[in-house]
């Protein structure tokens, strides 16, 4: 912040409330690399000396908002030049205004060259009572520790305090957000975030206190940022999904982990119960079916006789009577008659039997009652439900989105673990996972699949500049492209993903889990 202001407002340093136990720090770091000092530096002849300094917030690669107060002296005096020096790295970049609104102390302004990574906005309405953190550059902690001019024109992390918003209560010359995070002079033109990073406002100025009141933060609301990049054609990153710890989506997850075992145990002993009812009936009703054919073979059998005996009685008729062609007809029926006897007696169905035509009689009965799949399905422990094309829809109970959309993901698996036919995944136990690390921003992402339960899952950790340079160099090592069933680069590959896992924080800042389901065509 430069002197004018300094006389201008007063902004202040208090006992704030502590974070949260549930905030996530890594969050807080995160936005912290998207805060930036913005320094003013005054030039005559061939000297410079620094005239003030305040906080700025990445919208876009290349543009920094701030408030119109901590630049107003550029549009002013000429010789005065914007000096934008980021929390991490080895340089600093200069800068021009691009917009500037004074009515509600707010300006852009564009990097002359170089890009820094943008900070997300939550773009729905705030909690009274939430836990908030301002994160900026506050001048008499710079004096505190004895700061010299070329110490202040390096990169360095922004203080963040933390307190909590008071809903309700707005300024009258434009919509701010009242809260009780500690701010000095310095802190202006930097952000108010929630406690997944998200930005709430612009911190402002601060109320004015004798010492013995409390001192209150006022931050240029979201409404007023939307409507101001809107006019400068800046179309910020915004997320409207609340915040959630990953305490919150573990215990969510482990009681739908949880309800799904007892659903599951539940299905497996109906399943059994119904297998069980039928393998009675089947055995019974082999039982009756075995004993109702040997019945009806011996009283088959028994006929044949009875009509076998008829055929000999009149063989003999017929022989007495001298009729040799009869005699012969009658007796070869005799015969014949005692032969279908004999074969239907020792041809009669065994007991031996009953075990066979139980098991089908209960195959058909399941199919019948249409089970048979869904007992198949709650026997099974593993299998591969996502082969082919699927469209995946985030599940936002089990899911903790900071900067993310949930726009439906389509994925492409096959059993090999190459996904979407461009990437292989890495085997472990039941799952497949790929760590990934783009160029050019500084994160990572691990996304796993697991294919017996159709899930997709995609976490991601925001890094620092140093660390994500570690990462992207131990990427580099992989050696191949593509999917391949060739098994020395699958192991290469699992010892690149060891080696990128190993410089990853212990959380992820974002967990994104998506169900998965043949894709309609």
């Amino acid at each position: 912040m430069n002197r004018l202001l300094t006389v201008m407002m007063t902004l202040f340093a208090l006992v704030g409330a502590g974070t949260p136990a549930w905030a996530d720090t890594q969050d807080i770091a995160a936005a912290s690399r998207s805060v930036v000092r913005v320094a003013l530096v005054a030039t005559k002849g061939d000297g410079a000396y620094f005239v003030g300094h305040g906080s700025g917030i990445v919208v876009a690669p290349d543009k920094i908002l701030t408030n119109a107060h901590v630049v107003e002296l550029v549009r002013d005096e000429p010789n005065i030049v914007i000096g934008v020096i980021p929390a991490e790295g080895k340089r600093s970049y200069g800068a021009h205004i691009i917009a500037f609104s004074p009515g509600n102390d707010l300006a852009l302004l564009q990097l002359r060259e170089g890009t820094l990574p943008p900070a997300t906005f939550f773009a729905t309405a705030t909690q009274d009572g939430q836990a908030v953190v301002a994160i900026g550059y506050p001048g008499n902690v710079d004096r505190a520790q004895g700061m010299t001019l070329s110490d202040i024109i390096q990169p360095m992390t922004p203080v963040k305090t933390s307190g909590t918003l008071s809903a309700g209560r707005s300024s009258r010359q434009y919509d701010t957000v009242l809260h009780t995070a500690p701010m000095a002079a310095g802190n202006s033109g930097g952000p108010l975030v929630d406690t997944c990073g998200r930005v709430l406002g612009v911190n402002s100025f601060g109320s004015v206190s004798d010492g013995n009141d409390a001192e209150y933060g006022f931050a240029v609301s979201n409404r007023e940022v939307a409507s101001f990049l809107r006019q400068a054609g800046v179309q910020p990153l915004r997320t409207i999904i609340p915040c959630r710890s990953l305490a919150d989506i573990d215990a969510a997850e482990r009681s739908a982990a949880e309800r799904a075992r007892q659903e599951a145990s539940s299905k497996a002993a109906d399943a059994a119960s119904r297998t069980r009812e039928r393998t009675i009936r089947a055995r019974q009703d082999a039982e009756q079916s075995i004993i109702a054919a040997r019945e009806n073979h011996i009283a088959t059998a028994a006929v044949l006789l009875a009509l076998a005996l008829v055929a000999a009685g009149a063989a003999g008729i017929a022989s007495v009577q001298g009729h040799r062609q009869r005699t012969r007809i009658s007796a070869v029926l005799g015969v014949l008659l005692v032969a279908g006897a004999l074969a239907a007696f020792f041809l009669r169905p065994s007991f031996n039997e009953v075990d066979d035509r139980a098991a089908a009689i209960a195959r058909e009965m399941a199919a019948k009652d249409g089970s048979a799949a869904e007992e198949q399905g709650a026997t099974l422990v593993s299998g591969d439900k996502m082969i082919g094309q699927n469209l995946c829809r985030m599940d936002l109970d089990r899911s903790r989105i900071t900067v993310s959309d949930t726009a439906d993901v389509p994925v492409k698996w096959e059993a090999s673990g190459c996904i979407n036919g461009k990437t292989q995944l890495a085997h472990s136990g039941t799952t497949w996972s790929r760590v990934f690390v783009p160029d050019g921003e500084p994160s990572a992402s691990i996304r796993t699949v697991d294919p017996a339960t159709g899930t997709y899952r995609s976490e991601k950790y925001a890094l620092d500049a140093a660390t994500a340079e570690q990462a992207r160099k131990a990427r580099s090592g992989l050696g191949f492209s593509g999917c391949t069933t060739d098994a020395d680069k699958l192991d290469a590959l699992a010892r690149m993903e060891a080696d990128v896992r190993a410089l990853l924080p212990p959380e992820p800042n974002e967990r994104l889990v998506y169900r998965c389901a043949p894709a309609q065509p």
